[in-house]
């Protein structure tokens, strides 16, 4: 039994995800609570998919395409971006690695880019590391236009293994 199932976004994930709450410094991912986010990631277009674990609960969720960038960086380059969050009571805990990795081998079944792309928070290292265990490395570092907060962009071959790949 695989440890993740990544399935189409349902209302019912879609608002339990707008409930989640994570602690500073990582409530900058805190969703806004709104109708139009609840609509926008279960817009089959918008490409939001829930992650389940083993016993079919919620442990996340991902996204692909433009939904998965942050306004400021270049993303000019050929690229899958990939868009990601875990429950907030399931981070820090090592399992950052097998859910990353399930949602490259969805990717990859499901898309046909050459490259994969992440955009990430400058401060959080908890999630560069999982993204450097999978092959990525930093392309480019800017500021969000409208907070001024400082993001990476980590990229990597589509068909490269990192330590973290199952």
């Amino acid at each position: 039994m695989p440890d993740y199932v990544i399935e189409q976004m349902d209302r019912e994930s879609a608002r339990a995800i707008l409930s989640w709450d994570y602690p500073p410094p990582y409530d900058v991912y805190n969703p806004p609570r709104t109708k139009s986010v609840l609509e926008s990631l279960i817009t089959p277009r918008h490409q939001y998919y829930a992650i389940k674990d083993a016993r079919g609960e919620l442990a996340g969720h991902c996204c692909f395409g433009a939904h998965a960038r942050v306004p400021g960086g270049d993303y000019s380059a050929e690229a899958l971006d990939i868009g990601l969050g875990m429950r907030p009571d399931l981070t820090g805990q090592g399992r950052g690695g097998a859910f990353f990795a399930a949602i490259l081998d969805f990717a990859r079944g499901r898309f046909n880019f050459d490259q994969f792309r992440v955009t990430v928070a400058a401060f959080n290292r908890r999630a560069q590391r999982v993204y450097a265990r999978a092959g990525f490395s930093e392309v480019q570092s800017f500021r969000k236009e409208t907070t001024g907060m400082r993001f990476l962009v980590m990229s990597r071959a589509a068909d490269a293994e990192g330590q973290s790949s199952v």
